[in-house]
């Protein structure tokens, strides 16, 4: 679904490279988390596939074609929802729609009905984003990303922000949403046992430049439930991660 071959990039104030040759893959419907310490890069990766940064050398392909090439193939939600506090709940939703203009009214009027209800929020269409609470802000966001239409969806530390129950709350919701959707998912976070409760897979940034990310499996299925996380393999895997966030952040 998504691929880096031998992708270069730094930013023109500094002299030292974000990237460095880098290369790795994302399968069809995978969830994965990229984790690093803060100013790692992690972000740089994301804004690199949404071309709001360019690439110095090498490829980005989704669906074995150069994003140069292509528009509309994924969907990012920053780690801000972003909502526009001047239009109402149902107004933002339509935004990428409206950007798209291959939709009538009545098609996103409908569209918009149909996800608020996927994602818990139905009958608030017409609330202003400063009404809801930042849980429901953030379903808000993660519906307009939704209704980007892509298969491959960006989540940047989306769930950062919220208090501790309510981002445990938002962890297991987004996992139902995934479930039902299968999307493929690409999540940055710096919370180790939010990966290890989201991914199939957990990418870790070794070094900077970024020259690798070094792939984990979580020995662990799906539905997955809180009580996964006390495993002994998932426990083993949490501090093994933990002990190499430590070492990065040192060395950045």
């Amino acid at each position: 679904m998504l691929e880096f071959k031998d992708v270069s990039f730094k930013y023109d104030i500094d002299d030292y490279y974000m990237l460095k040759n880098l290369s790795f893959h994302i399968n069809k419907g995978e969830f994965v988390s990229v984790i690093g310490p803060s100013g790692c890069g992690k972000s740089t990766i994301f804004r690199l596939i949404c071309k709001l940064l360019e690439r110095e050398s090498g490829q980005i392909l989704v669906d074995n074609q150069s994003i140069d090439q292509r528009k509309g193939y994924c969907g990012y939600m920053p780690q801000k929802d972003l909502l526009f506090p001047w239009r109402t709940v149902g107004e933002n939703l339509k935004l990428p729609m409206q950007i798209q203009k291959t939709f009538t009214k009545e098609q996103m009027t409908e569209k918009v009905k149909s996800t608020l209800e996927k994602v818990g929020l139905s009958g608030l269409e017409n609330k202003k984003p400063s009404e809801l609470s930042g849980g429901m802000r953030q379903r808000a966001a993660f519906a307009r990303t939704l209704l980007t239409g892509s298969d491959l969806l960006l989540l940047d530390e989306p769930f950062s922000a919220l208090d501790f129950l309510t981002r445990i709350s938002m962890q297991e919701w987004l996992l139902e949403q995934w479930e039902r959707e299968h999307k493929t998912v690409l999540f940055i976070t710096h919370d180790v046992e939010e990966a290890l409760f989201l991914s199939g897979r957990v990418l870790v940034i070794e070094d900077l430049p970024i020259k690798k990310l070094v792939s984990f499996d979580v020995p662990c299925g799906y539905p997955r439930t809180r009580e996964s996380l006390t495993k002994s393999e998932m426990l083993s895997l949490r501090e093994q991660l933990i002990k190499m966030l430590r070492r990065e952040a040192n060395l950045i």
